[in-house]
């Protein structure tokens, strides 16, 4: 007997294609045939949305380094020839950046999400690690990007930021001059940043970002429930509580992405400085190393961790808060211990420790924007206290209190 072909092979150029490069096996192993819970909400517009502010800064940034000079004579000089002479350079230098901050609003959002219903538990915890990796990139990159103007922000930025590494015992002097390239950020120092940020770094965060979606669709994705659809599955092997993709979800992302993109052109095209805080008005001076400006502030992305850094007398032990912060992050899913993964079903305490670890970071993100006070410096202490709380007692706090039962299936969502 012949062997028989098969009924679902491709034909004609899309077959040509598939028979060497497994487009439709790709297309129906991570969109159409991929099988998500049924019961998503608003929170989970927000991992969609960061692969769209992704595009929109590669894109946008492939245009600005056609015109940039990564020259400290020349740099800022440029950064006015792109908005003042390149055609439509205002706007796509005025994307680039709202982009930035859109970037970091829409991963925050992302990462909550991820604390409202356990997405870094189990089975998932390389997604949250290559997520909080996804962060630490998008840090660098940002920094590195907010630099290359060479505003007076921008210089005097780059030296507190890299000054810090200063603190460093026996190697510290030595590695500071090592990422300036010279005694003080200079034309070396721009130079090397800004072919991390545009050729190293970028190359870095698509990686990653390939890897976490490779992470999610491998195990699957979570839900507001924090039940595993995979463990209740028809007689064809789909899952009884999930549904493809795309259609559903692809046209809902959409829809998302319509209602985001309206949202961002309005600030691009009358706030694009967002009031100071996504460009602050020093920036629009050039670098100076006589003048320093009266107050020294990173973006307002920046400013939780600024604010934790300021709150501790000693500049050593501030760098190691401001690192800890971030990198403590990395434990969150060998921290929580609750037998339910999402909020939904967990006991008061783990709601009332969300929330003021929430309102911690929102009063840290406020105070490292201003000038500071003694009463600020307080403030500031008692929110990194919180912050660090939060992560220290959650083994405990996660399994304290009434937990509700948790489901066999997923409820509505609503």
């Amino acid at each position: 007997m012949g062997i028989q072909a098969n009924p679902h092979k491709t034909t004609g150029f899309l077959g040509w294609i598939d028979d060497r490069f497994p487009l439709t096996k790709m297309w129906k192993d991570h969109i159409s045939e991929y099988y998500a819970p049924k019961n998503f909400n608003f929170w989970y517009y927000f991992g969609g949305l960061a692969m769209l502010v992704l595009v929109n800064q590669l894109l946008t940034g492939i245009f600005l380094t056609m015109h940039y000079k990564p020259d400290a004579t020349l740099a800022f000089g440029s950064v006015e020839y792109i908005m003042r002479d390149v055609p439509w350079g205002d706007l796509i230098r005025y994307m680039h950046s709202t982009g930035a901050s859109a970037f970091f609003v829409v991963v925050y959002l992302h990462m909550f999400r991820a604390l409202l219903y356990g997405s870094y538990r189990k089975p998932r915890e390389l997604i949250w690690i290559f997520g909080c990796l996804i962060y630490v990139a998008l840090m660098a990159e940002a920094f590195m990007g907010y630099v290359l103007p060479w505003g007076q922000m921008s210089y005097w930025g780059a030296q507190v930021i890299i000054s810090l590494f200063g603190a460093i015992p026996v190697i510290g002097p030595d590695l500071v001059v090592w990422i300036q390239g010279d005694y003080v950020p200079s034309d070396a120092t721009l130079n090397r940043l800004f072919s991390l940020h545009v050729v190293a770094v970028p190359f870095v965060l698509v990686g990653l970002v390939v890897a976490h979606i490779m992470a999610l669709h491998e195990v699957g994705s979570n839900n507001p429930d924090g039940i595993e659809i995979k463990e209740n599955k028809d007689e064809n092997g789909i899952p009884k509580d999930g549904i493809p993709f795309h259609p559903y979800y692809t046209v809902k992302d959409i829809m998302g992405a319509v209602f985001f993109m309206i949202l961002f052109s309005v600030v691009v095209f009358f706030v694009p400085e967002g009031g100071g805080y996504f460009i602050e008005a020093p920036n629009f001076v050039e670098a100076n190393p006589s003048v320093t400006p009266d107050h020294i502030a990173p973006v307002w992305y920046f400013a939780h961790f600024y604010a934790m850094l300021r709150a501790v007398p000693d500049k050593l032990l501030g760098v190691i808060v401001m690192f800890g912060a971030v990198f403590i992050l990395f434990a969150m899913p060998w921290l929580d211990r609750s037998d339910a993964k999402s909020i939904r079903y967990k006991g008061t305490p783990y709601k009332v420790s969300l929330a003021l670890f929430t309102a911690a970071c929102l009063l840290l993100f406020k105070l490292g924007t201003e000038p500071t006070t003694a009463s600020k410096i307080i403030q500031a202490r008692v929110g990194t206290i919180i912050y660090f709380a939060f992560f220290i007692s959650l083994p405990w706090v996660s399994r304290m209190g009434t937990q509700k039962p948790v489901p066999e299936r997923l409820t509505d969502g609503h």
